[in-house]
């Protein structure tokens, strides 16, 4: 059965339909369609939705729900997530697993509500002190919206580790028919871990905090074995005409969106384009995007920012095949239509 459903309503219906029944957060345009949403369902399925006083407040009683075993997710936009970073940190240390959405608005500082890509670096490269990564899923469509909401609940309990879905506010407001069948879920490890009372077992403890000689060093590279077994599994992408492109377009969420139209029709036009989409963008795909240099002449690099993606792309590539770059900072007229980037792709193309 499908249903048309907008981008933010996905995430909610995913998220209940995953077992999450703690919610905390705080309102911040445009991603309040999800507390919204959330607030008025989960008294009717016996569920816990508390609007904070702050994001701080609200990464914090997450991080205590998640504790006790419980699926708990929070989301926000670009300002409250960097107020949440503290706590995400002491959650990836602590290794207590929750999902966080970012739909991401303008910045730097409190910027505006148009949507943006700004907050791949402050995804990707943890945001918060200490050596900690977290998975970071970009969907495109609010199918995947859905979907990806379930993996990261999935994600975030067989690795204990937060995980962040980031999206932006074009995805989070458009509506698209949503098919809401139920994708296939991990068999996940029970809960052992979790602090649930000590009684018939002996207590145990959750913390970042290691003053031993040494706990912190091996604790440290635990964590960095973790964080290497999640590259190995976890890594997503999406490839359109790449066989035989002598340009290949490398975008993520909504840039990937405009730039696939584009790619079609640079092909209607001869041009061996393809696309190549991160959906994982920590782990990044950063293997399969060297193999594509192996045939590859160019790169093209399509962000809705001043260049963040562009940095692993070029890392991923190498220094031998040019890598040019398109971005349509926040706060412009509107997203760039297909035809700006069929321009681009026409001004690059080998």
């Amino acid at each position: 059965m499908k249903k048309l459903i907008k981008g933010n309503d996905a995430i909610a219906m995913a998220a209940i339909e995953a077992g999450c029944r703690f919610y905390y957060g705080y309102p911040i345009t445009p991603q309040n369609d999800i507390p919204e949403y959330l607030a008025r369902e989960f008294p009717k399925i016996g569920g816990t939705f508390l609007q904070a006083e702050s994001e701080i407040g609200a990464i914090n009683m997450i991080l205590g729900s998640a504790a006790a075993g419980k699926r708990a997710m929070i989301s926000s936009s670009g300002p409250g997530i960097s107020l949440m970073q503290e706590g995400i940190s002491y959650m990836s240390g602590s290794e207590i697993p929750a999902v966080i959405v970012n739909i991401q608005r303008s910045g730097p500082g409190l910027g505006g509500i148009s949507p943006s890509q700004g907050d791949y670096f402050q995804a990707t490269r943890g945001g918060g002190h200490g050596d900690y990564r977290t998975p970071v899923f970009a969907p495109s469509s609010v199918q995947e919206m859905y979907d990806l909401t379930f993996l990261a609940f999935d994600v975030a309990d067989e690795y204990r580790n937060p995980v962040v879905v980031l999206a932006d506010g074009m995805l989070g407001q458009m509506k698209e028919p949503l098919d809401l069948r139920h994708p296939p879920q991990r068999e996940l490890p029970e809960k052992t871990w979790a602090l649930t009372g000590c009684a018939g077992r002996k207590p145990q403890l959750l913390k970042s905090l290691y003053l031993g000689h040494r706990e912190l060093d091996k604790h440290c590279w635990d964590l960095w074995k973790k964080y290497q077994r999640i590259i190995s599994r976890e890594i997503r992408f999406e490839e359109v005409e790449t066989k035989d492109a002598d340009l290949v377009v490398v975008a993520f969420g909504s840039a990937a969106r405009i730039s696939k139209t584009a790619v079609k029709d640079a092909r209607k036009e001869g041009l061996k384009v393809g696309l190549f989409r991160p959906i994982s963008l920590w782990p990044y795909p950063e293997q399969r995007l060297e193999e594509l240099a192996k045939t590859a002449k160019a790169f093209l690099v399509v962000e809705l920012n001043t260049g963040q993606m562009v940095e692993d792309v070029k890392m991923s590539v190498g220094k031998d095949k040019p890598i040019h770059f398109y971005g349509r900072p926040p706060g412009a007229d509107a997203l760039p239509m297909p035809i700006e980037i069929l321009d681009q792709i026409r001004e690059v193309y080998p």
